[in-house]
């Protein structure tokens, strides 16, 4: 039986002993035998602007110092006054006003019911079918879970699950797989939802949810040329919201502030979180647009959580939004993205075990296989995975992985995301730690630099 470590934390993970982690600084973590690991995955994708920066957590303390907390029915704050001001001018949204609560989870459930609220508050009661893509995640709370296309998450859970409908996502490297619910084109998956929203039956459908680049499920899979703007058409018509889940691809992460703004996505909703605060406090909104928010301030919104409309995250969540804009490290995840595809193409590109590199800004994907020619996965009984994650560890560096992107079970991915203060000796050292994790695997050897 495995015992925790301290004696009474429920861990994470099983089977394995976790090192203590004492401190961090940039792009490194130290833990408390004194080994350093590169943070490639920023934690879970998280950190943008840095470990360790003093002056978030001066910010974080002085707020604390001067209000900690207060119930959102009973007060604002200045805090949180001053940062809906200043994060509305980067949303890619028309008037937006933000909900905050503690994370993604509960931002992707607030955006949920402010989807029902804006039609119930528009006379539309029937208004009560959400669809979303396979191969997305969105959250674990049983609503975000439902909502999620991520099978190997979704299976544990399947008989509390069932009231949110799917269609196949955009995920051109297994396009027209069946088993991945794969589609490459951007007319075919236009018309589908368009299908999916029709045979749902007349004025049914309140939102279409999904992430603008796939993240932790797929790894760093953007869609097809197109694909927004038809998706977006698609919905106008039909009366549905457009909801853009942004919590991993927000403030920075793909080398714009959102991931909408590579196509100049105007959503209905925004959820974000992640990198909102990155990592120093946990920390999320959905965003309305001005006209969905006017709606429901109409009808009024039965909704709330003990720790929305945090003013320490408020506070935390304006710092970071000073350091990324002052530090101009949008722009710096953008080059350094490019920079490190590059280099795991020099070290990968020719691997007869690695099918795929794919990304955008400082959100890279590896996607591994048994046999490069037919694109067929390794088995997951096998846990390659693990296995890569485990000897890239051991090499210093620290990845994040997922598993099910071929078919629900098989399919393994790894996911890079280092804060976007990596320096370029930081991203070689993370390009040969990734490459010599997976020939320490696979036993196949990366091409020569």
């Amino acid at each position: 039986m495995d015992t925790p470590a301290a004696g009474h934390v429920f861990p994470r993970v099983f089977g394995r002993r976790l090192p203590v982690a004492v401190r961090a600084s940039g792009a490194t973590i130290w833990d408390s035998d004194g080994r350093a690991y590169l943070d490639a995955a920023g934690g879970a994708v998280v950190v943008g602007i840095g470990h360790g920066r003093a002056e978030v957590a001066a910010v974080m303390a002085d707020q604390a110092g001067r209000l900690a907390y207060a119930h959102g029915t009973a007060f604002t704050t200045e805090a949180l006054e001053a940062y809906a001001a200043e994060v509305g001018a980067v949303l890619p949204l028309d008037a937006p006003a933000i909900y905050p609560v503690s994370g993604g989870s509960e931002a992707i459930e607030t955006a949920l019911k402010m989807a029902r609220a804006y039609h119930l508050a528009r006379g539309e009661s029937g208004r009560d079918v959400v669809i979303a893509r396979w191969g997305s995640y969105h959250g674990n709370s049983l609503g975000a879970l439902d909502l999620s296309g991520r099978e190997p998450l979704r299976r544990p859970y399947a008989p509390w699950l069932g009231r949110f409908q799917h269609v196949s996502t955009p995920y051109p490297y297994r396009a027209g797989q069946a088993a991945a619910h794969a589609l490459g084109d951007a007319a075919a998956l236009a018309a589908e939802l368009e299908a999916a929203i029709e045979a749902a039956g007349d004025r049914r459908v309140a939102a279409f949810v999904a992430e603008p680049i796939v993240g932790a499920t797929l790894g760093a899979v953007a869609p097809p040329d197109g694909y927004w703007t038809a998706v977006a058409d698609v919905c106008r018509r039909h009366g549905a919201l457009l909801v853009a889940d942004e919590v991993m691809t927000g403030f920075g992460r793909t080398g714009r502030w959102f991931g909408s703004d590579h196509w100049g996505l105007r959503p209905d909703i925004l959820v974000a979180a992640k990198g909102a605060t990155s990592g120093y406090w946990p920390f999320g909104f959905a965003a309305a647009s001005g006209p969905v928010y006017e709606a429901i301030a109409t009808g009024g919104f039965v909704h709330g959580f003990t720790f929305s409309h945090s003013a320490v995250g408020a506070a935390v969540a304006r710092e970071v939004l000073r350091i990324l804009r002052e530090e101009d490290l949008i722009a710096a995840s953008a080059a350094k993205g490019a920079h490190l595809q590059g280099l795991l193409r020099e070290r990968l590109g020719d691997h007869p075990h690695v099918g795929d590199i794919r990304g955008s800004g400082l959100l890279v994907g590896v996607e591994l296989v048994a046999d490069r020619a037919t694109t067929a996965p390794f088995a997951r009984a096998e846990r390659r995975m693990e296995a890569v994650v485990a000897a890239a560890r051991e090499r210093g560096v620290l990845v994040y992985s997922g598993t099910g992107a071929a078919n629900g079970v098989d399919g393994d991915t790894l996911l890079l995301g280092p804060p976007f203060v990596t320096t370029d000796e930081e991203l070689v050292q993370i390009a040969d730690g990734v490459a010599g994790g997976i020939e320490a695997v696979t036993g196949a050897a990366p091409r020569a630099r």
